[in-house]
């Protein structure tokens, strides 16, 4: 099994990491509408942790947007880049992260992210730093709304309200199921919220969250059980599972 290791001068302390952001924050391309939902190929991006051994796994999952049928996938383990600091957890990620979208045998086309774009402290989640480093379209569609506030959407599915740091909207709080709690959709690069909103309602036809999200879950905790069993000395828990992800802050 091969390791992604941390790349050299990446940042190693939250003063660097938070300096990294405000440099590429500028580059993020709020103008283009993204790809029309439906068409091509949309890939999901997911990563699970277990800190004890100081292993991330992370998993690509290409769909066929339009049949949502798998069209490639791909896994790999790396290092914990970066200590847990709500905020930065991209620092944490993105190493692995690159190094699984490379290993695609395809263009992975719109990428969605379980986590934050444009809906983060300093309006550069992992969505947004993803879309920068790759310049691939990015959204981020996340479980929770991080610090921000929402009214509740209308119960129907696409029912969406404005999700908020105060009065600056940063992403909407959308129902992508009738009467279940909605998800946090905000822009990663190179997508408008209107498109992210859409591709979101495509991606989730019977289910709560996107099949790119649900798809690349189950793929990356996979991939990080067997990268534990076989560490030499790894503990043994009595599931056969790995530790917990962290908290929401992608």
């Amino acid at each position: 099994m091969t390791i992604v290791g941390v790349p050299a001068g990446w940042p190693a302390s939250e003063e660097e990491a938070r300096a990294v952001q405000d440099e590429l924050r500028g580059r993020v391309v709020l103008g283009e509408p993204g790809p029309p939902p439906g068409t091509g190929r949309v890939t999901g991006v997911d990563v699970a942790y277990d800190d004890e051994l100081d292993l991330v796994a992370a998993a690509a999952v290409v769909l066929d947007a339009a049949t949502l049928d798998v069209v490639a996938e791909a896994t790999a383990v790396g290092r914990v880049s970066f200590p847990y600091v709500p905020g930065l957890l991209a620092f944490r990620e993105l190493p692995t992260v690159s190094a699984v979208l490379d290993r695609l045998p395809c263009p992975p086309g719109l990428v969605v992210c379980d986590g934050y774009g444009l809906a983060h402290p300093r309006r550069f989640g992992l969505a947004s730093h993803l879309g920068v480093l790759t310049d691939l379209p990015t959204i981020g569609v996340a479980k929770n709304p991080f610090t921000f506030t929402y009214d509740e959407p209308a119960p129907a599915r696409g029912s969406s309200a404005p999700l908020l740091a105060g009065a600056e909207e940063v992403g909407r709080a959308l129902r992508t199921r009738d009467g279940v709690k909605p998800v946090f959709v905000s822009v990663g690069h190179r997508v408008s919220l209107a498109g992210a909103l859409a591709h979101t309602l495509a991606l989730t036809p019977r289910f709560r969250l996107p099949e790119t999200t649900r798809r690349a879950d189950a793929l990356c905790r996979q991939a990080l059980r067997e990268a534990a069993r076989g560490r030499p000395g790894a503990p043994t828990r009595p599931d056969g599972t790995p530790s917990a992800p962290p908290p929401p802050g992608r």
